[in-house]
């Protein structure tokens, strides 16, 4: 198959964005260790500029059309940390930002993006927001996909490219999937450098368009996203993030919300970290996948974003 990205691609988004964004820690957890029965280290993108990992991706598609197209304008659809990216990332390179968000999306993610100077736009739902995004797109302003897009998989996998630096002997990466943009970036990161590692998908029920396209053997449209992990909430994975997912992944797991809220409670009191439920389904589908570790695994579980309300995070408790 043609591959959308590719290790040079990345290596390139790399040295790109290098000055724009954070280098994340890479941490063993002692407490994960001990109770999964292998070694566990947490990829704490939870500190990264803007609280997750979208920025990476945001500034590699901007740093690549350069100056002179990124003053028309850009444009992109989210409900969550893309929004928040991408407006970061135009105010950073002096650039006007337009995002589309459904009126459904929480208050801190509206008013974070207005923060970082973007104009904040409503639609009704994600589909209706990318349509617009890619009316935009046809009048000359630069749309940032979420996650179809080869510029925003690139600088997505990054982070991957970080995680083989710092632990050359990892043999597995727990990542979760909205619509697939990460997952793909980093498991080619990944098995580019090291063919052997094993890249674990995750979805939480209600936000699980990957598993539900890799069974029907093609993208499946989601009705509704009822999930609490609402930054997984794509409403569909694109072809080339299911050819990724079924090129490079070993499997996907999809929790319940209840595992999910669980294992950020857990990371919240025993890491010190607190993610969104996107990013704490990865250690609930480790505790599923447990009997797949032994103690000579290096396990590492992506901890994509941490950008949860204090009111949203006492209504879950």
């Amino acid at each position: 198959m043609s591959h959308p990205v590719t290790l040079s691609d990345i290596e390139a988004a790399r040295a790109r964005i290098a000055s724009h964004v954070r280098r994340t820690p890479l941490t063993r957890s002692e407490t994960l260790s001990h109770r999964l029965g292998t070694n566990v280290y947490l990829k704490a993108e939870v500190f990264q500029k803007t609280g997750s990992f979208k920025v990476r991706g945001a500034f590699n598609k901007m740093l690549s059309v350069g100056t002179a197209v990124r003053e028309r304008g850009v444009v992109a659809m989210s409900g969550g940390n893309h929004a928040q990216a991408v407006a970061y990332a135009a105010r950073e390179l002096g650039a006007r930002a337009l995002v589309f968000m459904p009126a459904s999306t929480p208050r801190n993610y509206v008013d974070a993006t207005r923060g970082y100077g973007a104009e904040v736009a409503f639609v009704d739902t994600s589909l209706e927001g990318l349509d617009a995004m890619e009316d935009y797109g046809g009048r000359g302003w630069v749309a940032v996909h979420p996650f179809d897009d080869p510029l925003v998989m690139a600088g997505q996998g990054t982070a991957g490219l970080e995680i083989i630096d710092d632990l050359p002997d990892v043999t597995d990466v727990v990542v979760s999937i909205g619509g697939g943009g990460l997952i793909g970036g980093v498991a080619t990161a990944v098995k580019s450098r090291r063919p052997g590692v094993r890249v674990w998908g995750v979805e939480t029920e209600g936000a699980d368009c990957m598993a539900q396209a890799l069974a029907a053997g093609h993208p499946v449209t989601l009705s509704a996203i009822t999930s609490i992990a609402r930054t997984l909430g794509a409403p569909a994975a694109s072809t080339t993030t299911l050819a990724l997912a079924r090129q490079y992944l070993e499997s996907v797991t999809v929790v319940s919300d209840a595992e999910a809220h669980s294992a950020l409670r857990l990371l919240l009191e025993r890491a010190k970290i607190l993610t969104e439920p996107a990013a704490s389904c990865t250690l609930a589908a480790a505790e599923r996948l447990r009997d797949e570790f032994g103690p000579d695994r290096h396990v590492v579980l992506f901890l994509c974003g941490g950008n949860v309300a204090l009111d949203d995070l006492c209504r879950l408790a």
